[in-house]
């Protein structure tokens, strides 16, 4: 994936994140099939993020940003600050 497609993937992950959040503020919470879906969005976004961050640090410092690739959910999740 390029930068386009990843920033793209990422609009449309926010846009069904949005669209759960809707839900559960309209009718008082989830079910556990959309609880585990929105767990699911939010993993992948932060693993978006983490490859978008990767792919242009690697541009900066003259490296190929198509060796960038997308971490493991534990990975991504599990980061120190």
């Amino acid at each position: 994936m390029d930068d386009e497609q990843i920033i793209d993937s990422i609009g449309e992950l926010v846009e069904e994140e949005r669209a759960l959040r809707d839900h559960a503020l309209s009718q008082g919470g989830l079910d556990a099939d959309r609880q585990a879906r929105l767990k699911e969005l939010e993993i992948r976004l932060d693993q978006c993020w983490d490859l978008l961050r990767r792919r242009r640090a690697k541009s900066e410092y003259g490296e190929d940003p198509d060796t960038a690739q997308l971490q493991p959910a534990d990975e991504v999740e599990n980061y120190q600050g």
